[in-house]
């Protein structure tokens, strides 16, 4: 295809020129393709070696197509041949033998069927047989039979091998065991030592040793938790666990106190305290909560780490003003008369609040925030007032309606701290208000 277009871009070049030299001889003038002129008989030249190039391809493509279409023709008659031969009809149905299975249906000539036995048996006869032309199957029917477990000889040290379905077993001779009489039969005792001498054979922290004597060796061993008191000795001594793995990669074993028992150790937890489901921490107990208290009833129950505390609020009795409870744990001013100075710069309301932190908590720790719903002046001031435990405390602000108290500095209980907080709402300087929290913390003897 290429060849031939470049057989026809030559015969329109060859027109052009024709064309070209043709006109500037009848005009008798110069023409502008002289050049091209001059070569006509070179052009010519081209055009028919071009022209030859295209036959010999037209040719051979020709040449091509005809052995193909013979080919085709060859190929039609061998099929058609081989049809003619293949007979009508289907080869015998085979079954498949007992304990085995047949693998593939089809019975046509050419077509394989196969053959494969259950565990526990072996192939004899054909494991592929095919249907031939003469619509009978190649090779012998095969059968599938029980294999000989015992044929190996698979018991040892003298065992006899009896077999069974798909398996056997080994009878051992009485020095030897396991499932082919590999293991020698160990001989057990326990060592037996005189403990009317000493009164500390009666400790459960000391027993016998149990040994294996095997070929006239002894070797002993002793149950988990215990070891051989020394070389050559039948005595099983306690491990104390709770000395050896006082402290570990992975810490101390028990968060409180270990206690080493026979074999083994435990954990304990001092009053107050459950140990948790790893068995070596501790959970503190909610007195509160699960009613282990004996506070009454005027008194607030605070849980503490490791106990609980009573605590009884009552309302401040201060002069020109009188407080009234108006939830458990705060206390309101009644409305004061309107000259009263003295009491309009009494507290408006005291809070009481408590909490628990262990023994030498890390520090700065936030304990609780204190903040008006709505803000009646233009600013609230926060301020810490005279109490025991105040240089341990200290407020900051948060935002513009919030303040923070915080543990400043750590404390070795057991310890009760309290510190007042006070919240003054200001309007241009001048108190509208005062805002008491009365805090109190306790402090855990325990760090947990």
């Amino acid at each position: 295809m290429k060849m031939m277009w470049i057989y026809v871009a030559m015969v329109i070049v060859y027109q052009y020129v024709i064309d070209t030299c043709g006109q500037a001889e009848v005009d008798n003038r110069p023409s502008v393709n002289s050049k091209g002129c001059s070569s006509m008989q070179e052009l010519q030249d081209a055009l028919r070696q071009v022209h030859k190039l295209l036959s010999a391809h037209e040719a051979s493509y020709l040449e091509g197509l005809r052995s193909l279409r013979k080919k085709l023709t060859l190929l039609q008659k061998a099929a058609s041949r081989q049809a003619d031969k293949l007979p009508e009809g289907t080869c015998p149905l085979l079954q498949a033998p007992p304990n085995g299975r047949k693998l593939g249906q089809a019975r046509g000539a050419g077509h394989e069927v196969h053959f494969v036995c259950e565990p526990g048996y072996e192939l004899v006869g054909s494991q592929t047989r095919v249907c031939l032309q003469s619509l009978s199957w190649s090779g012998q029917q095969p059968r599938c039979q029980n294999v000989d477990e015992c044929a190996s000889v698979p018991c040892l040290n003298g065992g006899t091998c009896v077999e069974r379905a798909n398996k056997f077993i080994c009878l051992c001779p009485k020095s030897w065991t396991g499932s082919t009489c590999q293991m020698p039969v160990l001989t057990f005792f326990s060592a037996v030592i005189n403990t009317s001498s000493t009164a500390s054979s009666q400790s459960p922290f000391i027993h016998p040793a149990t040994c294996t004597e095997v070929q006239g060796i002894t070797r002993c061993s002793c149950e988990p938790g215990f070891s051989i008191t020394r070389q050559g000795s039948h005595l099983c001594t306690d491990i104390d666990e709770c000395s050896l793995f006082h402290m570990g990669q992975a810490g101390r074993l028990c968060l409180h106190t270990c206690v080493n028992t026979p074999g083994g150790y435990r954990c304990a937890c001092p009053e107050g305290y459950n140990l948790a489901r790893n068995g070596r921490s501790c959970r503190d107990v909610d007195e509160c909560a699960d009613r282990q208290h004996n506070c009454t009833q005027e008194q607030l129950c605070v849980n503490t780490f490791g106990g609980f505390q009573c605590v009884r609020i009552d309302c401040p009795r201060i002069r020109n003003a009188t407080y009234v409870k108006t939830s458990p744990t705060r206390c309101e001013r009644f409305p004061c008369p309107i000259e009263d100075k003295g009491c309009s710069t009494a507290p408006n309301s005291l809070t009481y609040h408590s909490l628990s932190v262990v023994s030498k908590v890390s520090v700065p720790l936030l304990l609780f925030r204190i903040s008006t719903a709505r803000l009646l002046g233009d600013t609230l001031r926060f301020s810490l007032l005279g109490a025991h435990g105040r240089h341990h405390f200290t407020v900051q602000r948060l935002n513009k309606q919030t303040g923070e108290l915080l543990l400043t500095r750590t404390v070795q209980g057991p310890a009760t701290l309290e510190v007042d907080i006070e919240m003054s709402e200001m309007e241009r300087g001048s108190t509208l208000g005062r805002y008491i929290t009365k805090f109190t913390l306790f402090v855990s003897q325990y760090e947990f």
